[in-house]
């Protein structure tokens, strides 16, 4: 038996095809176990209709109180070995399940997997990507940022007992998965298949993906969690994430003002790394979600840049690339104020370079590379 949870908040339009996919799993002994987190749409309604035709769906009505307590709650109900996850916009392929607790139960050092998924649009249309993520062995919280030990959340299965050891989930707003994945392999080994287990839906309508406030939480939270896995593994009092706090960061929605309330349990050098791998982790977030970097951003992430000294050669490669992505992405967009804010002096040659190689026609392209090489 395994228990899926699958919370919902106003999802009505691709609920019964997310709890669809999971009814015809090749692996039939399992139990959906339903959060309605408060939901105003037609999303009850449809769930109850649901549970009349399939005794294997359970649904449990909260008043709204975010994903941390819905899943929370969720676990409570949860009795079965290895619970999973799915969100209730996504669509697991048939044999996803049989697959993932196939490798749980051939690797008993491993405590959760998850896999390779494919991109689909808000109208479930593939968009011809599909993602695959890096080992989670490769984690380290000393870069920046944080190399994350991830794993696809709405695709997630872990051991019940794992979850229950390190206590379910905590208030990491926007990172409640990459703070519950830090803990988690403090427990045994994390696995990401090599395998598409479904289809995760691209949406600006999503908790990670909805707007730049968002992605700056996300940037904070995320830093945070690695920080808190440092003070873990160094025997150190871990940093503790209150339930009140995403109102607080919602009233104070800039970079600087978020890494203001984000150092108040820091020392001086913990406070240091948080404000550069915040800056870095937006430069990341921005790359792919559908928003982009504002004004105070990029002031933000030009001042942060000044203590990379702090980082390994490596580290501050990938960070000279990802800056230099951004302002290129900038300046193809028109945003000339934002580039230029962005932009340091001894970034100028590589960012028009990457501008040169999707702008230009090719005769220019290829004497701006040379000037840029030049540089």
């Amino acid at each position: 038996m395994i228990d899926v949870l699958l919370p919902v908040h106003n999802g009505a339009s691709t609920v019964a095809e997310a709890i669809e996919s999971l009814r015809r799993q090749t692996l039939c002994n399992l139990r959906i176990v339903a959060i309605d987190d408060g939901s105003t749409d037609g999303t009850p309604q449809i769930l109850a209709a649901l549970a009349r035709e399939d005794s294997r769906i359970t649904v449990l009505t909260r008043r709204n109180g975010g994903i941390v307590d819905a899943l929370n709650a969720g676990l409570q109900l949860c009795s079965s070995e290895f619970v999973a996850r799915q969100d209730a916009d996504d669509i697991s392929d048939r044999t996803r399940l049989e697959m993932q607790l196939g490798y749980l139960e051939q690797n008993p050092d491993c405590v959760a997997v998850s896999g390779a998924v494919r991109h689909i649009d808000e109208t479930g249309r593939p968009t011809g990507t599909t993602q695959h993520f890096r080992s989670p062995e490769s984690a380290d919280a000393r870069w920046a940022p944080s190399r994350e030990p991830y794993l696809c959340h709405p695709f997630l299965m872990v051991r019940r007992a794992a979850m229950q050891a390190v206590g379910g989930y905590r208030y990491v707003h926007n990172a409640e998965d990459t703070d519950l994945y830090w803990r988690l392999s403090e427990r045994g080994r994390l696995h990401n298949l090599d395998l598409r287990l479904g289809d995760y839906r691209m949406h600006a309508a999503s908790i990670s993906g909805g707007s730049i406030v968002s992605g700056r939480i996300m940037a904070l939270s995320s830093q945070l969690a690695g920080l808190s896995a440092l003070r873990r593994r160094e025997a150190n009092p871990d940093i503790r994430f209150d339930r009140e706090a995403l109102a607080e960061y919602r009233r104070s929605p800039t970079l600087a003002k978020l890494h203001a309330l984000g150092r108040r349990q820091l020392d001086g050098r913990e406070a240091e790394y948080l404000r550069l791998a915040m800056a870095a982790k937006l430069l990341e977030l921005t790359s792919y979600r559908p928003y982009e970097l504002e004004l105070e951003d990029c002031h933000f992430i030009r001042e942060a840049r000044g203590g990379r000294g702090q980082l390994s050669p490596a580290n501050r490669a990938e960070l000279d690339r990802m800056h230099a992505a951004a302002i290129a992405r900038l300046l193809k967009k028109g945003r000339m104020r934002e580039a230029t804010a962005l932009a340091p002096p001894s970034l100028y040659g590589s960012a028009a370079a990457r501008f040169a190689a999707t702008a230009l026609p090719p005769p220019l392209r290829r004497a701006l590379t040379r000037i840029a090489a030049a540089s």
